[in-house]
């Protein structure tokens, strides 16, 4: 059980700096993270009696 348990360890810790790596270096292999930018108009009514 504990040699199980050292390799789910492992497996995040490699899992965690493989997330970090692709974040940081993404860009550079073309990966664009930034979201779509649009703007937004919607009427609004104040004091509508």
């Amino acid at each position: 059980m504990g040699k199980l348990l050292k390799w789910l360890f492992y497996l995040i810790i490699l899992g965690f700096v493989a997330l970090l790596v692709y974040a940081y270096l993404g860009p550079i292999f073309d990966a664009d993270f930034a979201p779509t930018s649009e703007e937004i108009r919607i009427p609004v009514e104040l004091d509508a009696n």
